[in-house]
């Protein structure tokens, strides 16, 4: 008889899923496949430590603890920043003293060089790259950042597999049992049929989404490129060796595991291979899987979608997915906002995201590792003469440097000439145009270009989630073209914005007058600001605020007696904004009083105008 007085708080977090977890897991797999399932869980739960066990129980009883204010997050290469894992631990007080307190590593399990697809080629999910360290080396970092309130990310690529893990040698050895966690096929004639329907990935740097393995004599799914071999999750050993993996690496202290490429993890002839109803059950089994094993753990879904295909990854109230989701739409309308200086697209775009439920957490940022997609609305944009091809071109040449008179620095990444649907690579700040005021010495070019960065970063601070700092943006990183010499990097134009941290450059970060200073204390102060003030709260209403001009962009947060008002200005020139809200407000950066009527933001500039209505003169 199954056991009713659970003992332990693992029987009792089991016992309160079990049947939702077994009735999902039954809706795609054997139900003969699921004690193995459940065994798994149990023997994760029992390899956890006990001081992350307390991590768990402390978290349990904040529930919101990743929805603080004082939350800021930070995402870095090991290799770049610090060259090790010991030498991240080493920086930690560097990374305290940028207010981090979510620390995002980028990939680091073993892959093998040259075929690792800047790590997401993962070839054993129990080890970290051995130039970078050791597992042991990672459980140490996460315990030293748990002691002083950092949570630690880590990517979990869960799609596929490089053609180096274990199980793929074994198929290439001709094993059916390893072969059947993949999709082989004996001739093309499936695969031509699944590229009837199924999207390109990387349609120039690799075609296709099928490749031939000649030590198999077979055709093997590739969707990213050929040497990552996409997983068969129709195969219930490997969904329960897949959890296996990412629990093992919660228990190695993990705190937010970020699913990669999530939308793409269950295959199905005849389909887009995109966001199938299955996925959904499996981001779920994995949820109630955390919750049973790790409940400290949180999952971040990696959802490069429009909006209408993102929301769904946090599931309902009921039956919760995702904790976090990436805000990528936001980030590709900044930099359309950018070229364009007109904001109607972005606010557009907010009217979706302030229509969802508050208790839906998304993480904010200006850049991240990637390139920068142009998956915009275009049928929004087509009211206002804005057609797809051309308008991408515009884009494109704007934030490289090519648009007469762009101050921007970037270079496009998978430039497809037929498609004419290239993407774009550049730090923040060179597309900024921070580099190009620089290299020509020009004094009001600088100040320009680091009020429009500035100005970024404080519009990801007033929304609500999680902000995101790339790892040298808090002090001006350029961008990197050394890239081009190594033959190693030289045909992935995102090794541009991938650069090694520049060490003497942070050290400048206190220096009073230098652009490192004028950043990175305009960055502290924006988290500070964050955290000392109510209407931040994630719980508080958000709305947009007409501002009268296209160029400028407004919105309103109100929590418990806090009302702020944030005004942007993307355009050319200086705007005087009338601000017709009621109550007296402070203008938060300067302390003085604001005059509502008339609000002058020069280009690139912005306000942050807080009214409280608690307060006793009020």
């Amino acid at each position: 008889m199954e056991k009713t007085t659970p003992e332990t708080e693992f029987d009792l977090r089991l016992a309160a899923r079990r049947e939702e977890l077994r009735a999902l897991f039954g809706a795609l797999y054997p139900p003969e496949a699921y004690p193995a399932f459940e065994a798994m869980l149990r023997g994760a739960y029992e390899a956890r430590p006990e001081p992350l066990r307390a991590l768990d129980r402390q978290r349990l009883a904040a529930p919101d603890w990743y929805r603080a204010r004082e939350m800021t997050g930070m995402q870095l290469y090991v290799k770049a920043f610090s060259g090790t894992l010991r030498g991240v631990q080493e920086k930690l007080d560097y990374i305290q003293d940028c207010g981090v307190h979510y620390l995002h590593l980028m990939p680091l399990l073993e892959s093998p060089e040259g075929r690792s697809d800047g790590g997401y080629a993962v070839a054993d999910f129990r080890k970290v790259q051995p130039e970078l360290g050791t597992m042991e080396d990672l459980a140490e970092l996460a315990g030293q950042c748990h002691r002083r309130g950092i949570a630690l990310c880590l990517d979990f690529v869960m799609n596929h597999s490089s053609e180096d893990h274990v199980w793929a040698l074994r198929a290439k050895a001709g094993e059916k049992e390893y072969q059947d966690r993949y999709f082989f096929y004996d001739n093309w004639d499936i695969p031509n049929e699944f590229e009837k329907t199924v999207p390109q990935v990387f349609p120039t740097t690799a075609p296709g989404s099928f490749s031939w393995c000649p030590e198999a004599g077979k055709v093997v799914m590739t969707s990213f490129y050929p040497y990552q071999w996409d997983l068969n999750y129709a195969n219930p050993a490997v969904f329960r060796d897949m959890t296996e993996n990412m629990l093992f690496l919660c228990n190695q202290g993990i705190d937010i595991i970020r699913l990669d490429a999530v939308p793409y993890i269950w295959k199905e002839l005849g389909t887009s291979c995109r966001n199938l109803p299955q996925v959904h059950t499996l981001v779920r089994m994995m949820r109630l899987a955390c919750e049973a094993v790790c409940p400290g753990t949180l999952l971040l879904g990696e959802v490069v979608m429009e909006p209408a295909k993102v929301a769904p990854y946090f599931g309902t109230v009921e039956r919760p997915e995702c904790h976090m989701l990436y805000n990528v739409t936001t980030m590709a309308s900044i930099w359309h906002t950018v070229a364009t200086k007109d904001t109607r697209l972005l606010r557009h775009q907010l009217e979706q995201l302030f229509a969802l439920p508050r208790v839906y957490s998304f993480l904010n940022y200006i850049r991240c590792h990637d390139d920068i997609g142009w998956g915009l609305d275009y049928d929004f944009l087509g009211r206002f003469g804005m057609a797809e091809a051309p308008h991408k071109k515009f884009l494109n040449d704007y934030l490289t440097g090519v648009w007469p008179g762009s101050p921007a620095r970037g270079e496009l990444y998978n430039d497809d000439p037929r498609l004419k649907d290239a993407r774009l690579c550049g730090t923040t700040a060179s597309l900024c145009g921070l580099e190009t005021a620089l290299r020509r010495n020009d004094g009001p070019m600088l100040d320009w270009a680091l009020r429009l960065d500035i100005m970024l970063h404080a519009f990801i601070f007033s929304l609500s989630g999680v902000p995101v700092l790339y790892s040298g943006d808090e002090t001006g990183r350029e961008n990197d073209y050394g890239y081009h010499r190594d033959p190693l990097k030289a045909e992935d134009s995102r090794w541009l914005h991938r650069g090694d941290m520049d060490w003497a450059s942070a050290a400048r970060r206190h220096t009073p007058g230098t652009v490192e200073g004028r950043l990175f204390g305009a960055l502290r102060r924006l988290e500070e600001l964050r955290a000392a003030h109510r209407a931040f709260d994630t719980a508080a209403d958000v709305w947009l605020i007409p501002a009268g001009d296209n160029g400028v962009l407004g919105l309103g947060r109100f929590w418990q007696g806090e009302k702020l008002v944030a005004l942007y200005n993307f355009s050319e020139g200086e705007r005087t904004v009338r601000l017709e809200e009621l109550g007296e407000f402070t203008d938060l950066w300067t302390g003085r009083p604001c005059d509502k009527a008339g609000v002058v933001l020069p280009s690139g500039g912005f306000a942050w105008l807080l009214c409280d209505f608690t307060s006793s003169h009020e």
